[in-house]
C-alpha cells in the first residue's frame, strides 16, 4: 500500500498514447471536452452532424496533438456502426469515448408531437446505447477503456416541457450504472458526467428568458452559468488513470444546483 501511494504522480492524469471519440464534437461542451482531452495528450476522433468543426480543429492543432473529424448523424444506426470502425481503421485503438452528442425539443407535454419524442430518443439514448456497447468490444479485447457519458441535470429531476430529453438523461444514468457493473471486470470504467446549466446553444432560448434566467441564477449557490471550460477538468480525469476505481458514478458539475 505504502508502495502504490508513493508512486501516484501527476502523470496519471496524462492520456498520452490514448485515443478518445467524441461525438458532437464541433461545438459547445463538445468542442470543450475534445480540447481538454488533447491538452491531457490524446489524439482524437471527433464526430459531428456537420462539417463545421474548422474551430475544434484549430484548437486542438494547437495542443500538438492529431484530430480526424467524421460527418455522421447519429440518428442514422449504420452510422454509428461506421464511428467504430473508421476510428479503428485511423488509430488502430479506442481508448475513451465521449457521448456528448445531444438533441432537445421543447413543447408543452398536451401538445408534444411522437415524432419528436422518437427523435430525441433515438440521438440521447440509442445511439449511445449502440456506440458504447460497439466500442466496449474492442476495449475488452484491449482489457482497457473509459466510456464517459453525458447526463444531465435532468437525470435527477423532471423539469418541464422536455418529457423525451428528461427520459433519455434519466435513461443515459441508468444506461452507466449497467454498463459499469459488466464491464468493470475487463477494466473498462464507465462513468457520466451531468453539467448543471451551461451557457451553449441549447440553452440559449432559456437565457433570452428573463424570468426563467433570474429563476435558475436564484438556485445555483454559484450565482452563474457554468461555461463548457468549467467541464474541462471532469473528462480528464474520468478519462485518465486517476480515476480507475470509479465506476458507474454520476458526477455532478452544477456549482451547486443539487445541494440547493
Amino acid at each position: 500500500m505504502f508502495n502504490e501511494i508513493k508512486s501516484f504522480s501527476l502523470d496519471f492524469f496524462s492520456l498520452a498514447g490514448k485515443v478518445a471519440i467524441v461525438t458532437g464534437g464541433n461545438k459547445g461542451l463538445g468542442q470543450a471536452y475534445a480540447v481538454a482531452l488533447a491538452k491531457a495528450g490524446a489524439d482524437l476522433f471527433v464526430v459531428s452532424r456537420g462539417k463545421d468543426w474548422a474551430k475544434t480543429q484549430e484548437l486542438i492543432e494547437e495542443t500538438g496533438q492529431r484530430v480526424e473529424f467524421f460527418q455522421a448523424d447519429l440518428s442514422d444506426r449504420e452510422a454509428m456502426k461506421q464511428v467504430i470502425a473508421q476510428c479503428l481503421k485511423t488509430y488502430g485503438r479506442i481508448d475513451i469515448l465521449v457521448n456528448n452528442a445531444g438533441t432537445i425539443r421543447r413543447a408543452p407535454l398536451l401538445e408534444y408531437k411522437e415524432e419528436d419524442w422518437d427523435a430525441v430518443m433515438e440521438v440521447n439514448l440509442n445511439s449511445l446505447y449502440l456506440l458504447s456497447q460497439e466500442a466496449a468490444k474492442v476495449m475488452v479485447q484491449q482489457k482497457s477503456g473509459k466510456i464517459i457519458n453525458i447526463a444531465s441535470m435532468l437525470s435527477f429531476q423532471g423539469g418541464k416541457f422536455v418529457p423525451p430529453y428528461t427520459a433519455s438523461k434519466h435513461a443515459v444514468a441508468g444506461l452507466t450504472k449497467s454498463f459499469a457493473n459488466e464491464l468493470a471486470e475487463y477494466n473498462v470504467q464507465i462513468n457520466a458526467i451531468s453539467p448543471g446549466y451551461v451557457a451553449t446553444d441549447n440553452t440559449a432560448p432559456i437565457r433570452a428568458n428573463e424570468k426563467r434566467n433570474a429563476e435558475i441564477l436564484s438556485r445555483i449557490p454559484a450565482a452563474r452559468w457554468a461555461t463548457p471550460a468549467d467541464l474541462m477538468g471532469a473528462v480528464v480525469f474520468l478519462s485518465s488513470k486517476a480515476s480507475d476505481y470509479m465506476n458507474g458514478h454520476i458526477l455532478a458539475i452544477d456549482g451547486g444546483w443539487l445541494a440547493r
